[in-house]
């Protein structure tokens, strides 16, 4: 018999042997039939395809994810595929989003990475580490689909569509689909749709007008009562239980930032979700929220300011802690690994608090408590 495909044996897998040509570092600015077809010719030939989400996912992720597992079981030929994750689907969004769509994907624990002769990554990179990927695998990654700043180790991949001007990365997955003439069943439909929604805030954050035009070509072959379960599902108590505490701990610096301290959540993605909230206030340009899950720090940060890249400046200011963080020009996130006793962990708190309000240009306004701070 012949011996199972392994990821080390990924990228000399007969018929696969486009994974052996040079990257094409401007992939991005193709069109999407030329992209199809390289992403094509890299999966043919593989047998097993697995497609991993980043850490935590949220809906574009998901959906991409599926979408991409979708196209390249029924356009490249590969027999079986499946779509992992790492850590976990923590809001009550989320969950439903899954549930509701049925959607086929899988804690990394219940996976074996090396089973797989073909890996690709969405939105998300290799480089950036906030993914489930073997350290050891990150540099055997074949496919590699991502809407955020371009990592140049990415272009390592035999396909790399990164570095595009994209609001979602699910507009992207949606262009393949409709360059391979694959009509989308109303899941996979209903899933694109609100990845996209969700990540632009309903076409209103960073939008680029293939973002308009997917959501308008989506929008006939979605499901409208499957996405209002989605959209209005049941919240459990310690959800009003965090929003308390975000609200108590809540600290404004003059009339232009906020920053929260969520203590210890039951769900990471809950952080980007009251980061996102806060943003409603009145006059804010910046807002941070971060809190603790299983020995790590999450933080996600929120930015109205134009003159400010939220990826970039998350990156500035958490690269000394280790852990991983990126994002867009708008909004941003970082992980980042806590060791040591309860005041070690306050410490680096304190500091990147510090490194924050000096980014934001508030360091010399006093902090006000959110629930005491006076009505304009």
């Amino acid at each position: 018999m012949p011996a199972t495909p392994t990821a080390n044996s990924r990228r000399t897998t007969p018929g696969g042997g486009e994974g052996t040509e040079p990257p094409q570092p401007r992939l991005a600015t193709l069109p999407a039939r030329a992209k199809l077809e390289r992403l094509i010719r890299v999966a043919k030939g593989h047998k097993k395809l697995l497609v991993m989400t980043h850490d935590n996912p949220d809906p574009d992720s998901i959906a991409s994810a599926v979408a991409l597992s979708h196209l390249l079981k029924e356009r490249a030929g590969v027999e079986e595929t499946r779509v992992g994750y790492g850590g976990i689907i923590g809001r009550a969004e989320n969950i439903a989003f899954v549930k509701v769509l049925r959607l086929p994907v899988s804690p990394i624990a219940n996976l074996d990475v090396d089973e797989y002769d073909l890996l690709a990554l969405v939105d998300t990179q290799p480089p950036t580490g906030n993914h489930a990927i073997p350290p050891r695998l990150r540099d055997e990654v074949d496919i590699v689909i991502d809407h955020h700043p371009m990592r140049d180790e990415s272009l390592k991949a035999p396909f790399a569509d990164v570095g595009g001007d994209f609001g979602a990365t699910s507009t992207m997955l949606a262009e393949y689909l409709r360059a391979a003439r694959l009509e989308p069943s109303v899941e996979v439909a209903t899933a694109l749709f609100y990845g996209v929604k969700a990540d632009t805030r309903d076409l209103g954050r960073e939008t680029t007008q293939t973002d308009i035009d997917t959501y308008l070509w989506l929008f006939p072959r979605m499901d409208k009562q499957m996405l209002s379960q989605i959209e209005h599902p049941e919240l459990p108590a310690r959800y009003f239980q965090l929003y308390h505490t975000a609200f108590e701990r809540a600290k404004m610096y003059g009339d232009t930032a906020i920053i929260t301290d969520l203590e210890e959540v039951y769900s990471p993605d809950m952080v980007a979700e009251v980061a996102e909230r806060l943003m409603f206030l009145e006059g804010m340009k910046w807002s941070l929220a971060y809190a603790t899950y299983r020995n790590q720090l999450f933080l996600s940060l929120r930015v109205k300011d134009r003159r400010m890249n939220a990826g970039r400046l998350i990156r500035e200011i958490c690269e000394d802690f280790g852990g991983s963080s990126g994002g867009h020009g708008s909004m941003a996130g970082a992980r980042i690994p806590l060791s040591g006793r309860a005041n070690q962990r306050k410490a680096v708190k304190r500091e990147l608090v510090r490194r924050f309000i000096e980014a934001f240009g508030v360091a010399d306004e006093r902090p006000v408590a959110l629930l005491s701070a006076p009505s304009p």
